[in-house]
């Protein structure tokens, strides 16, 4: 299972335990047997000595009961994964993994903000639309400063994420940093958050086609929507992917399958060794001759870019906004024995043409910026100016 981007991740509270009991042997050796069998870069892991720490802590801890065999086994793969220093590479334990698979289904319960890390600052990918995230005014690239009480400067991506979730109907307070803006309070009561994927809408002979994200549910509702735009007979397309924060790398490729001719690159993945993987579009590519018009913004993330990236490259198909976030790596999930499971960065990704967008995003053919002043007053610039392209290009 290959992931692009899921910020949302069930990140809970990163434990500080270290060490192991009994179970230890039975987890980390097998580790430490695999590190020996790779290259001589490769450090085994030293597995007397975390024993060695848990006998002593058996030892002298001052509160005994307090030691749990299976939270320090947990502790201690935490510690490994996060001394990696990437915050896409995580541990789930079970519980937490359970929670992330379901929000790869398209629900979960709190706010529905997507978050990432940029620059070092937990950041707001993207409001998820209509939850309560982007109801309460949430931008992406707001920074998010405090959350509660707790400051993020020192939390991880995983348990800045735990401490935004909760039960719904519950309240989180944010602390927000926005441009040069001074920071300000966000009050947001969660809720079950069920996400969607598609949204059509004709405009006369012009399909606007939004696409919020590419969870597992995402192919089967943009084929619906796609044989719907067919059946409606649309001359043109405005296809939204602003505030999309990605999700599976599957998904995109599906999704490029209906605008791209068979075998059409749509990404390449590089990997550690510089190894090229070329995803190829599988699909009938039946939308692939009607006029596009793409929006992005810095919202636009991950999966998002890759097809923003694969149309433009392959179609010419021009884009029009703002830069997109800049995500450009692919995560694997793999899910362990006792169901707890390891997300880890596998692979970069580059488009077609072969660029990298890693922390650069991809630049738009036509820029045009959405001001407050716009979204006071309910005004889309960058629809307006999509569409205005699209209708000129209908024309010759």
């Amino acid at each position: 299972m290959k992931l692009l981007l899921k910020i949302t991740v069930p990140a809970f509270l990163i434990l500080a335990s270290i060490g192991a009991g009994m179970i230890m042997e039975y987890y980390v050796q097998p580790l430490a047997s695999f590190a020996e069998k790779q290259n001589h870069n490769t450090v085994s892991l030293d597995t007397d000595k975390l024993n060695n720490v848990w006998s002593l802590l058996n030892q002298k801890y001052v509160n005994p009961d307090s030691l749990n065999s299976r939270n320090a086994l947990f502790g201690a793969i935490r510690g490994m994964v996060n001394a990696i220093g990437d915050p896409y590479t995580t541990f789930f334990d079970p519980q937490e993994a359970k929670l992330f698979l379901s929000d790869a289904e398209g629900s979960f319960e709190g706010i529905g903000a997507e978050i990432g890390v940029r620059r070092d600052l937990i950041t707001i990918i993207s409001p998820i639309h209509g939850t309560p995230a982007d109801e309460a005014g949430l931008k992406a690239g707001d920074i998010i400063l405090k959350i509660d009480e707790k400051p993020t400067a020192s939390l991880g991506l995983d348990e800045a994420v735990s401490l935004i979730r909760g039960d719904k109907g519950t309240i989180v307070k944010l602390l927000i940093a926005r441009d040069e803006n001074d920071p300000f309070i966000k009050e947001i009561i969660r809720a079950q958050i069920t996400i969607p994927s598609v949204a059509l809408k004709m405009d006369g002979s012009i399909a606007y086609l939004q696409l919020f994200n590419f969870t597992q549910k995402s192919s089967e509702e943009f084929n619906a929507a796609a044989l719907q735009l067919i059946n409606n007979h649309a001359q043109g397309i405005i296809l939204d992917l602003r505030n999309n924060p990605g999700g599976y790398l599957e998904r995109s490729v599906d999704i490029a399958g209906w605008f791209l001719a068979r075998e059409s690159v749509v990404v390449i993945e590089e990997d550690k060794n510089q190894q090229r993987t070329y995803e190829k579009s599988k699909g009938s590519g039946r939308l692939k001759d009607i006029p596009m018009i793409i929006l992005i913004n810095e919202g636009s993330a991950s999966a998002a870019e890759i097809l923003a990236g694969a149309l433009s490259d392959n179609l010419h198909v021009r884009l029009v906004g703002t830069n997109s976030f800049g995500k450009g790596s692919v995560q694997s999930l793999e899910e362990l024995p006792d169901d707890s499971a390891v997300k880890i960065t596998v692979a970069k990704w580059l488009t077609p043409n072969g660029a990298s967008i890693n922390d650069q995003g991809i630049k738009p053919d036509i820029e045009v910026k959405l001001t407050q002043e716009d979204e006071d007053e309910k005004k889309d610039p960058q629809f307006e100016k999509a569409k205005e392209l699209l209708l000129e290009s209908l024309k010759k």
